[in-house]
Parts: C-alpha cells; sequence; structure tokens
C-alpha cells in the first residue's frame, strides 16, 4: 500500500494556481492512496476554525470527499496553522497529530516533525514560538475578536516573511546536533519534516547505525510529495502549472 508525505503548501486564495494543484493531488494520487500526512503550513494562515472562509472550506471539503473513499488523512499543525482545530478536522475528515508523532512505515518505526523546534539556533523564533503555544496564549487567541486575530495574523506573517529575508542561512535550518538527539530520543533510524523548504534526503549515522532525514519541500513553483511503499521511499517533485 502507499503512503504519500506532503508539507509547507501555504494554500492561499492569492495563490490559485496552488490549490488547483493541490485538488489535482488529490483526485489523481492522494484518492488511491491508503494514508496521507501534511505536516504542517497547509494554510498560509489559520485563525481559528470558527473563521474559516469559503475557500478553506472548499479544501476541506474537498479532503473529506477522499477520506469518504477509504484514504486516512492525518494532519499536523505547522507554525503557519498551528490554531486548525477539531472543528475543521471533522470537516475535513482527518486526524489531528501531535508534533512530533511515531508512526509505522513499512515495518519500521518513522518520527513525523514539521520541523520547527529542529531550527534550534533561532533562538528569537524559538522564544516567539513558545510564548504563542503556551495553552493560555493560544486560549486567548481563539476568543480575540475577528478582527484582532485578522491583524495580528498580518502582522506575523509579514514579520516571519522579512525575518527568513534577514536572517543567516543556517539559522532558518535545522541544528545538526538536534537531529541526532532528536531521533535517538524517539528511537527511530528515520526522521521525515518540513518547514524549512530545502527538500533532500540526508544520511547520517545514529549510535553508529545509518539513517536518514528526509526533507520535504515547500509547494511553490513545483509540489513535492514522498511516496512510501513496498519499493521504499521516493522523494518527488512535479510542476505547479
Amino acid at each position: 500500500m502507499t503512503t504519500l508525505l506532503i508539507s509547507d503548501l501555504h494554500l492561499d486564495e492569492e495563490r490559485p494556481d496552488i490549490a488547483r494543484a493541490f485538488l489535482r493531488f488529490l483526485k489523481e494520487r492522494a484518492s488511491q492512496a491508503e494514508a496521507l500526512y501534511i505536516l504542517g503550513d497547509f494554510f498560509e494562515v489559520w485563525i481559528g476554525d470558527d473563521a474559516m472562509t469559503p475557500f478553506q472550506r472548499s479544501i476541506a471539503e474537498a479532503l473529506r470527499e477522499v477520506a469518504n473513499q477509504g484514504t486516512r488523512i492525518f494532519m499536523m499543525h505547522g507554525n503557519r496553522d498551528f490554531l486548525v482545530g477539531r472543528a475543521f478536522c471533522r470537516l475535513a475528515g482527518c486526524t489531528l497529530l501531535r508534533d512530533p508523532s511515531r508512526i509505522e512505515l513499512n515495518g519500521a518505526p518513522v518520527l513525523l516533525m514539521h520541523g520547527d523546534t529542529l531550527c534550534t539556533r533561532d533562538i528569537a523564533y524559538m522564544r516567539f514560538r513558545r510564548r504563542l503555544r503556551n495553552p493560555v496564549s493560544t486560549w486567548l487567541l481563539r476568543h480575540l475578536p475577528l478582527s484582532r486575530r485578522q491583524q495580528l495574523a498580518r502582522k506575523w506573517r509579514d514579520a516571519s516573511r522579512l525575518q527568513v529575508r534577514q536572517k543567516a542561512t543556517e539559522i532558518v535550518d535545522v541544528t545538526p546536533d538536534e537531529v541526532p538527539r532528536t531521533m535517538a530520543s524517539h528511537g527511530v533510524l528515520t526522521l521525515i519534516h518540513g518547514h524549512t523548504h530545502r527538500p533532500a534526503v540526508h544520511e547520517l549515522q545514529i549510535d553508529g547505525r545509518d539513517a536518514r532525514r528526509i526533507v520535504l519541500g515547500d509547494w511553490n513553483r513545483q509540489g513535492w510529495v514522498l511516496q512510501v511503499d513496498d519499493r521504499g521511499y521516493h522523494l518527488d517533485s512535479f510542476p505547479i502549472a
């Protein structure tokens, strides 16, 4: 059976080409798979299930259609859409995963993450993340007036884009020592994550054993998907028209 993993689509009404590519991907590939894992930043911004736009609702309904055909769909929060909640998941027919989550693929344990918590050298971001993901902060955000949440979302999105351009490359990438430490602590030899927008398969050693870190790509000029089947792991890209 086939399992598909994607991340960092940043779905937004301003990029209808990406939305069309995703809907095509659902119809042509995801509907034929046993499972689909979405590892964060599925949406460019999410300010609460109660503020779901018609565009976002249409995406949820497309996911539900695939789920009704038998594909199990799992979704993990990213740094852009961490307010996705139960209402969206019910509508989309998907299961919300913790970050990190340890699953089994091809008979072996695999660790799934969004990937931002591996970037420990970005001290300012890690501090901001801890503050924002605090349960009290999350509760307060969900209960702010819609207009205020929209203002904050625009502010954070603009600030994030500016900081990524200004920060050194090694700061916004994973911390090399953090990867084997995290993998060893979860007892896995395969780690799959997104967030960094640097798709690749990295070979490494964990306690003297061969291991790998697979980085999913973001959807922009091309889409990225990791397919896992009885032939192994295949990280592929395809054009977004």
